[in-house]
């Protein structure tokens, strides 16, 4: 809380998705004045994610500092949401055709496991991923041909456990082994949407102006920012002492209300939902097939819900890529232009041929190793969405803020997990300003409301309904941490 000695802020934060309303909840808990403006009806409803990234097993091509920091973000983003976390593990196998090998990933393995023991000695509370000797364990063609015989478990318990329903269904010619089984967990967006929400609207000093559309930004003289918004058809300007924009990819547009510079590239991407109903009785884990991105051999994603339903991923340019789905800002402009078609996708609707197709070709991506999968359906529309990439490496995973203006931040985080050191970053910048007390730089406030697990449960999937996806997807397939893995 702040001292009597300090200036209470108003800060307008444009961009209601992780970045804005996670920042949001952490400055109002602190006290500060913040109003949030989102232009839809609910929160969190930017580019679709689905799993924690505790230590970037799913991107070999980036560098082991963006890995280590990913699992430090990762870990700070479970503690303080553990209520959008799905707690199941992540298998990882190399196919056949990789150029490369599981021998080559260990190394990287070991240099996490490490990291995350010392994260564990620093501060107790950073065991949130079970016990550093279990961050990952290695499975043998001869082990998992002993687990294909076991009989499937509804609801597993150990390692072991969790390997059934993979040993009994993928196509050991298909895969590389050993296969790896690590501590990255699940994310629920419709969850973190609904639990955000009910915090926000819990803080007396937080107002949510949400189906807002920012239509401009003055900078004042006195170093403040008029923000003019419409909302119901109506304009209204409100004056703010700080900016901090968090619109996602059409950040460029702010960035060009107030005249700064910037270098970024916006990436369409989607992800496909599909029903298997008969992927028997056990719980499956996330499985990762690795690929060369944007050739057909690229990454598999295969990623579970309740009642069947698995969100899938296929890195080729016929799945979850798009021929001109990448695009970069101009040098009049801070807003790169996606084709006219993927906006109509994001702001209106997507074409059911196309959402059958790519679908199936998703289908068929992951029955390449999983044959019996080959009889999943269409389970509902794609998730899908724009993600902002700073700067000009498409590859880039570890993002957070800049300041390119007095008074003025922009987010640009490109995973979810990075959403708590871009705050941290913008306390300092308050603390400079004297908003804020020195004293609670890098310490995560303690939530003035505990959420009740039915609220967040049935808002979550009222989100989802509103959304037209099933009410599947706004579930968990485990609800806690209770087991050894």
């Amino acid at each position: 809380m702040m001292s009597d000695t300090e200036r209470k802020g108003n800060i307008a934060i444009i961009g209601g998705g992780v970045a804005g309303s996670t920042v949001a909840s952490y400055l109002g808990e602190l006290g500060l004045e913040v109003t949030l403006f989102e232009k839809e009806k609910s929160l969190v409803g930017g580019p679709p994610f689905c799993h924690l990234h505790a230590g970037g097993n799913l991107y070999r091509e980036i560098s082991d500092e963006q890995c280590l920091k990913l699992l430090k973000q990762s870990i700070d983003f479970l503690r303080f949401y553990p209520y959008s976390v799905d707690y199941r593990p992540t298998v990882i196998a190399l196919p056949v055709t990789d150029k490369s090998t599981p021998d080559t990933l260990l190394p990287r393995l070991e240099l996490l496991r490490r990291e995350y023991e010392t994260l564990i000695q620093a501060d107790e509370s950073n065991k949130v991923l079970g016990e550093s000797c279990e961050y990952y364990r290695l499975y043998s063609r001869k082990k998992m041909e002993a687990l294909k015989k076991y009989p499937a478990v509804p609801t597993p318990k150990n390692s072991d456990e969790w390997m059934i329903p993979v040993a009994q269904n993928i196509d050991f010619e298909k895969v590389q082994f050993p296969l790896i089984l690590l501590q990255e967990y699940g994310l629920n967006l419709f969850r973190l949407a609904a639990g955000v929400t009910l915090r926000l609207e819990s803080l007396k000093d937080v107002t949510l102006q949400r189906e807002s559309i920012v239509s401009n930004v003055q900078q004042k003289c006195t170093g403040g920012w008029d923000v003019t918004y419409v909302r119901n058809d109506q304009a209204y300007t409100a004056h703010f002492d700080y900016l901090i924009n968090a619109a996602g990819f059409r950040s460029g547009k702010i960035d060009d209300l107030i005249g700064v510079e910037c270098k970024r590239m916006v990436e369409f991407k989607a992800a496909y939902i599909s029903r298997w109903e008969n992927c028997g009785k056990s719980l499956w884990p996330e499985v990762i097939f690795h690929g060369e991105r944007g050739t057909p051999r690229g990454m598999g994603q295969f990623t579970p819900y309740p009642d069947g339903y698995f969100q899938l991923h296929g890195m080729t340019k016929e799945i979850t890529l798009y021929e001109d789905g990448l695009v970069a800002n101009s040098d009049v402009s801070c807003q790169p232009h996606l084709p006219k078609n993927f906006i109509e996708k994001i702001d209106k609707s997507w074409p059911k041929e196309e959402t059958v197709s790519r679908t199936q070709k998703a289908i068929g991506h992951l029955s390449q190793f999983i044959p019996s999968f080959s009889e999943a359906k269409v389970g509902s529309k794609p998730l899908f969405g724009a993600q902002q990439i700073p700067g000009d490496d498409p590859t880039l995973r570890v993002a957070e803020v800049s300041f390119p203006a007095p008074n003025y931040a922009r987010c640009e985080i490109v995973k979810v997990s990075s959403a708590l050191d871009m705050t941290d970053a913008i306390v300092k910048k308050l603390i400079g300003l004297g908003y804020v007390n020195e004293s609670v730089y890098k310490k995560r406030p303690e939530h003035s409301i505990r959420l009740d697990e039915k609220e967040i449960a049935g808002y979550a999937k009222n989100i989802a309904e509103a959304r037209e996806y099933p009410a599947s997807l706004s579930r968990r397939t485990v609800e806690k941490k209770n087991s050894t893995v």
